[in-house]
């Protein structure tokens, strides 16, 4: 039986480690050729091309920076070296400072903005010539645009603006056949978390509140990620997808 997404193409930004290389693998499984951007982790984005290619699925990586704008043009010039089109964007990079935000400056507030929020509106600009018919572009968000969390409010203003702008493409784009949503993971053990001083008490926060189980992993989410690309997700547009076990509902 033929992979649910035989034949397609995917860009995955920030897929060299954590959710980001879950959800590559996930969709190079399912059938995708992958296009792996990464900024600095040169090494683990090609052991990841490596084993997109063990799935008989074509792979290249492409380094940039995701919220540059010049950096975004170089990364699509790069890109369409390799493939004619797009039918699945994972805006998954991400970055920010934990500090209180009465601390943070106008540089921090750019700097989270442009590479967790702006990021996706360029990647769509540069992409809509290359996509293909009912494509899907997908953004990772977090809990913390919806919730204070200590040293994250920068971050999650950015988390915040970044849903919103899924859904105003949600609503320009639908007309064109492209469908736009947003992944929203609770907390997961990758080496993001490592620079979070509560990491611990975040970890068994989740172990204790979240009804569907103590632990989150990377492959949860690339899961969801997955789901949206299907084509009997063909009518979710504008959404966000919570994945957390049910942590956030748990007072």
């Amino acid at each position: 039986m033929a992979a649910a997404l035989a034949g397609k193409v995917a860009l995955v930004t920030g897929a060299a480690r954590g959710i980001g290389r879950a959800t590559a693998r996930k969709l190079a499984a399912s059938g995708c050729d992958v296009a792996v951007n990464y900024y600095n982790s040169a090494e683990a984005a090609e052991s990841l091309c490596a084993e997109v290619r063990a799935h008989g699925r074509r792979a290249v990586a492409i380094q940039g920076s995701v919220g540059l704008p010049d950096s975004v043009d170089e990364m699509f010039a790069e890109l369409r070296k390799h493939f004619e089109r797009l039918d699945i964007i994972v805006s998954n990079a991400a970055s920010g400072v934990l500090k209180p935000t009465v601390d943070m400056t106008l540089k921090h507030w750019r700097w989270c903005l442009e590479t967790n929020a702006l990021a996706l509106n360029l990647l769509t600009q540069r992409a809509l010539p290359m996509l293909g018919p009912d494509a899907r572009i997908i953004a990772m968000s977090s809990l913390g645009a919806q919730r204070a969390m200590p040293g994250y409010g920068f971050i999650g203003a950015s988390k915040a603006a970044l849903e919103a702008l899924a859904r105003a493409l949600a609503q320009e784009l639908g007309p064109r056949g492209v469908r736009v949503n947003v992944v929203s993971a609770g907390v997961v053990d990758t080496d993001a978390l490592a620079y979070f001083p509560n990491r611990e008490e975040l970890l068994a926060s989740f172990a204790r509140r979240a009804p569907a189980g103590p632990v989150l992993t990377p492959e949860d989410v690339a899961n969801a990620v997955y789901l949206l690309c299907l084509p009997e997700a063909s009518m979710i547009n504008g959404h966000t997808l919570v994945v957390d076990g049910g942590f956030a509902i748990s007072g």
